[in-house]
């Protein structure tokens, strides 16, 4: 089963895809999107069918203490709105220093700053996705 990732910014949205056996997580691309959540909606549809994605696992930014934000907020109702228009199941994942865990990889993979600007979030997308399927190998 494949499945899609996807780190909402304020600005772009990061994708990632899954191997076709559900196991490994890899980035796939940056969608910008300047708050055009119908249109974006759109473009993650585009990709869902174009790889026959069976599920997607979206971002959720929690604050430290576990509590919900604006921002979290924001990525409950785009859930709701991609269950809506896309009839698949949209998981949450809590993506507390997603961001910071790609930064420190790309830093120490040697990529440069302007590089890592344009590859951030989809490598946190791929941090998200990858986290969500680790936890579903361990419980089967």
């Amino acid at each position: 089963m494949r499945y899609i990732g996807l780190d909402l910014g304020s600005k772009t949205l990061g994708v990632s895809l899954s191997d076709p056996s559900g196991l490994i997580a890899s980035s796939y691309t940056i969608i910008r999107h300047n708050e055009e959540y119908e249109r974006l909606i759109e473009d993650v549809k585009k990709i869902v069918e174009e790889k026959e994605v069976k599920k997607i696992v979206l971002g959720l930014p929690k604050n430290m203490n576990g509590t919900i934000g604006p921002k979290g907020e924001l990525s409950y109702k785009f859930k709701e709105k991609l269950e809506e228009k896309l009839k698949i199941e949209v998981i949450l994942e809590d993506e507390r220093l997603s961001t910071k865990e790609a930064t420190n990889l790309l830093i120490k993979n040697d990529t440069s700053r302007k590089k890592r600007k344009n590859v951030i979030d989809s490598v946190a997308a791929t941090i998200i996705l990858q986290s969500y399927l680790d936890k579903r190998k361990k419980e089967n």
